[in-house]
């Protein structure tokens, strides 16, 4: 992944540029076309660039990563778990109000172990008390920041739990649906989606810094006004990528 460096951005945010073929490192490269995937998970790559987004994360083998907020079906889950490999460990963590709303979450880990994925736990806890047996490399949360927001979690507290979860230059890395100017539990419910400036403002204000941003999920087409699961809209939104680190010590 190749960063810019922005001169006029505050604080000298970096901002990533699509990773080239040649950037990505052989074992993204092999976990994005690991034959287990299935067809639903490889036909939705074009879109979701899983390649480019691994690059940027930074993650490699032997990482403990989480996973927040997979579902059952784990399209990040399986990649991550290929890319850490047999030294590493992926954790699916579904917060507490996603496992009561939809049970069947419970069953995700245990399946992904006996489909050969043997490095992936489960975790579910309330979302601003996530914590771990031992420091996390990475904190990996797609398209449900918002969510949070709307279910009135305690935002301060979750974003200094993941920091304090994260070990000193740990990634704490945020995929989500863009609307400007939608701030409030209630807009954000309505259209599942959220003002990118807002998360930026909640993260960094519990220590992280921001190492780099990118528009490689960005659809200028996309209006804002369409909640994301509109058919219109469904799977083609503008999303903000926003990479956090928390400080070495």
């Amino acid at each position: 992944m190749r960063l810019l460096y922005l001169p006029f951005v505050a604080a000298a945010v970096l901002f990533a540029l699509p990773a080239q073929a040649a950037d990505v490192p052989a074992y993204v490269a092999a976990a994005v076309a690991d034959k287990d995937r299935p067809k639903d998970d490889t036909d939705r790559d074009a879109v979701r660039h899983p390649a480019e987004v691994m690059t940027l994360t930074g993650v490699k083998p032997g990482d403990r990563v989480a996973d927040v907020g997979p579902g059952r079906s784990g399209y990040y889950t399986r990649i991550l778990s290929r890319i850490v490999g047999a030294n590493g460990k992926v954790i699916m963590f579904n917060p507490t109000w996603v496992a009561e709303k939809f049970p069947h979450v419970k069953e995700a880990a245990p399946a992904f172990q006996k489909a050969g994925y043997a490095n992936v736990d489960g975790s579910i806890q309330p979302m601003a008390e996530i914590k771990f047996d031992a420091p996390m490399d990475l904190i990996f949360m797609s398209q449900l920041y918002h969510d949070q927001v709307w279910q009135k979690i305690d935002i301060a507290k979750m974003n200094k739990a993941i920091f304090d979860a994260l070990k000193p230059g740990g990634v704490f890395f945020v995929i989500d649906h863009v609307a400007p100017g939608v701030t409030t539990p209630e807009a954000i419910d309505k259209l599942h989606r959220i003002d990118p400036v807002v998360v930026k403002e909640q993260v960094l204000a519990a220590g992280f810094k921001l190492e780099a941003e990118s528009d490689l999920l960005k659809n200028k087409d996309d209006p804002h006004t369409a909640n994301v699961f509109d058919p219109g809209i469904r799977g083609k939104t503008d999303q903000f990528i926003y990479k956090f680190v928390k400080p070495a010590k």
